[in-house]
């Protein structure tokens, strides 16, 4: 059953505007909001529960949103209709597909993940704070299938709107765990993973290095770079050779380099 919202004074429609503004609505709630038919079937492919769907009519069809929710494995989703009014009011981007959804948080807490894998492959970023670079980093990890995506002493909030429209959708399928920084560099030990820190101090060529035992592949902040504590705590620290004036490149596209040839080494699947 839908129901119609035609008023941006609605209470739903406030709350709504504050799950994308604030970040302490979103971690209180346990809850966030998703743009677009493509973030919102990745969402569901990921496991998560969809509570509520608001889709503007004028935009989409309700056949079409029918077909969204048929999707998921939880048939107890509110839908409401929307204006195209509140529709651009709630939206980040003019090219979505005129539906929002509501779904619940995950857990992502460190303490709690487990690896199966026995050569597990794993992006480690310190600190990020760029949701941009989350989210490119995000798709990296995606697009080469590694096992995990670690975040140490997160800055920004993972479902942050910004994370999830720049990753596009693939913070929902990524096996994302997050923790200080010294719980992750114990995690790590603890699992006999090899950590690699990109870095310029006492590091190594990025080629020289063997990434086809379990390997944590290691970046931080394009300001401050990696904290004392992981490079101190590297297996090996690893450098990019920089030919240029600059001494440094984009966090995601160092990251791009040494996970593919990590990739390389254990042998593309296609």
């Amino acid at each position: 059953m839908q129901n119609q919202i035609t008023s941006l004074q609605n209470t739903r429609i406030k709350f709504l505007n504050q799950l994308k503004e604030k970040s302490r609505v979103r971690k209180k709630e346990k809850s966030f909001i998703i743009e677009g038919n493509r973030e919102i079937s990745l969402a569901i492919e990921g496991g998560y529960t969809i509570t509520q769907l608001y889709y503007c009519s004028s935009i989409i069809s309700y056949e079409n949103v029918l077909t969204i929710i048929n999707t998921s494995e939880k048939r107890s989703i509110e839908l409401f209709e929307i204006t195209l009014e509140i529709y651009q009011k709630l939206a980040y981007r003019t090219t979505t597909e005129g539906i929002i959804a509501v779904a619940i948080s995950k857990n992502h807490d460190i303490g709690d993940f487990s690896i199966s894998s026995k050569t597990p492959f794993i992006l480690v970023a310190e600190a990020p704070e760029k949701p941009g670079n989350i989210g490119a980093l995000l798709r990296t990890a995606d697009a080469a299938q590694l096992d995990a995506v670690f975040i140490a002493n997160p800055k920004t909030d993972i479902y942050n709107p910004n994370i999830i429209r720049s990753s596009v959708g693939c913070v929902f399928t990524s096996n994302i765990a997050m923790g200080s920084t010294s719980e992750i560099i114990n995690f790590l030990k603890q699992h006999k993973i090899n950590i690699y820190g990109a870095a310029l101090q006492t590091s190594v060529n990025y080629c020289d290095q063997d990434y086809t035992k379990p390997t944590a592949i290691v970046v931080g902040t394009e300001a401050t770079g990696l904290s004392k504590e992981f490079l101190d705590s590297s297996t090996q620290n690893i450098k990019i050779p920089m030919n240029g004036v600059i001494d440094s490149m984009n966090v995601s596209v160092a990251a791009g380099i040494l996970i593919y040839e990590a990739k390389r080494q254990r042998g593309f699947t296609n």
